[in-house]
């Protein structure tokens, strides 16, 4: 009688893991996935072909039939994280429009504090990108705001986006709950004498319960978007 494979085979059976690899065959987007997860987990040193093909099982050359090489994985994990960004929608003012974006960018790059940096390098942008630049021009120029105006408008929001989520995601500090912890043994090392002015901001601002710097996000695009309508008008 010959010998037949048997139907049901526990878990982790040499022939049940086989059929399994197979059913996860490695694409272009698993390599990507995986290359922002690398990065959310270890930061973009850590992200290299070798790193990338332990994660996924794979021989590293099995991802260059993939990806040509790092910088297209660079250009493929960016475009990831700006189809993560809330767009304007269609029926919002630009006010809202606005808003909406920068609130969402801002927590999208809390999660990949590594694309800070890569947001607005890259030359060889994906169409996830692409949409996302053009919704927010088209969000101001349907406004009614000038192509100067939506420049400068455009430039000086995400400056302010880009360079709040920056100083976020760098501070010693990681919430409200940590800033006693953090803050007290620095201001307990600062003269009253000789530094009056940050003492007095300390003790009476940042010590404070309740103190969170993100508030400031708030209070700084709601200015900013208040100067570009008094500018636009």
């Amino acid at each position: 009688m010959g010998y037949s494979e048997p139907h049901n085979r526990a878990k982790g059976d040499p022939v049940t893991e086989q059929v399994k690899s197979k059913r996860m065959r490695l694409t272009r987007d698993r390599v990507l996935q995986q290359a922002v997860a690398i990065a959310d987990a270890d930061g973009l040193a850590a992200l290299t072909i070798r790193a990338l093909a332990s994660e996924l099982e794979v021989k590293p050359m099995a991802i260059y039939h993939h990806v040509a090489n790092k910088e297209e994985i660079l250009d493929g994990i960016v475009d990831i994280v700006f189809s993560e960004i809330e767009l304007p929608e269609p029926d919002d003012d630009w006010r809202t429009g606005m808003r909406r974006r920068a609130e969402s960018a801002r927590t999208v790059m809390g999660r990949h504090t590594w694309a800070i940096a890569l947001m607005e390098t890259r030359t060889s942008p994906g169409p996830a990108t692409l949409r996302h630049h053009d919704a927010v021009i088209g969000a101001l120029r349907s406004a009614g705001f000038s192509i100067a105006m939506t420049a400068h408008a455009f430039a000086l929001i995400d400056a302010f986006v880009y360079g709040f989520s920056l100083q976020e995601a760098t501070l010693p500090m990681s919430g409200p709950d940590d800033v006693a912890e953090i803050a007290g043994p620095m201001l307990e090392r600062m003269s009253p004498v000789d530094y009056p002015h940050l003492v007095e901001f300390a003790s009476e601002h940042v010590m404070k319960p309740g103190y969170d710097f993100g508030e400031e996000f708030d209070f700084g695009l709601e200015l900013i978007l208040a100067g570009l309508a008094d500018a636009a008008a």
